[in-house]
């Protein structure tokens, strides 16, 4: 009798591992399958120099990519600043680039590249995050970055965040002869309240950078663009 309740109760925790093993791997699969919300486009190596000046990183800092591409921005990280970062991408052929850039550049100790549905991260653990995504989606993205330690830096190349005030606006000058905007906020996120004439924002200081002050491109001297 024993033996035969010690047996139904095995069963009953078999079944009930094989239950939630069989949830995660769904859970899984239709991460990975979901359709990437932006087609990839790389930054150029002059504003992810810009992007990671601005935010100030220091020695003890976690940086986050969200939307990683090929890995530039976390490589760029872990080999200027000798930081731990973190880039996560749902697509799984840049999750695979990405991968290859950070075996490429001997940064595998400080890099790590996860496949991931951004909306569903956790951003607790970083104090930077890097942003190049479509304005509707930082703005997707403000109910997690409200959740950040307060000090935190957050960049985005190109797109600012409706809503949210920055407080950098950085113009890059890149070698293809194309201006890039370049945005800043720290947490606490401050609320946009209006705009002046020429719909820039009130309090928020504006850099120029140009060529002659950009020395980051050598980073990637042996990588493809």
């Amino acid at each position: 009798m024993h033996s035969n309740l010690l047996n139904r109760l095995l069963a009953a925790l078999l079944m009930g591992a094989m239950i939630l093993a069989s949830s995660h791997t769904r859970g899984e699969e239709e991460e990975a399958e979901r359709t990437p919300d932006v087609i990839f486009v790389p930054t150029p190596h002059e504003v992810v120099e810009i992007m990671l000046r601005l935010a100030d990183i220091g020695e003890d800092d976690v940086v986050y990519d969200l939307g990683c591409g090929d890995g530039r921005i976390v490589v760029a990280a872990a080999k200027k600043y000798g930081v731990k970062a973190w880039g996560f991408d749902i697509d799984p052929q840049r999750v695979r680039e990405s991968k290859e850039n950070v075996k490429k550049n001997n940064v595998e100790d400080l890099v790590t590249i996860k496949q991931k549905d951004i909306f569903t991260l956790d951003l607790s653990r970083a104090n930077v995050i890097t942003l190049y995504l479509l304005p509707s989606l930082n703005v997707k993205l403000i109910p997690q970055l409200e959740k950040l330690k307060p000090g935190s830096r957050i960049v985005s190349h190109a797109f600012d965040m409706a809503g949210v005030k920055p407080d950098v606006v950085a113009t890059v000058s890149c070698d293809d002869g194309i201006d890039r905007r370049v945005y800043l906020w720290t947490t606490p996120l401050k609320k946009e309240t209006e705009r002046d004439e020429d719909n820039d924002f009130f309090g928020t200081s504006e850099f120029n950078f140009d060529n002659d002050e950009i020395g980051f491109p050598s980073l990637f001297d042996d990588q493809d663009d």
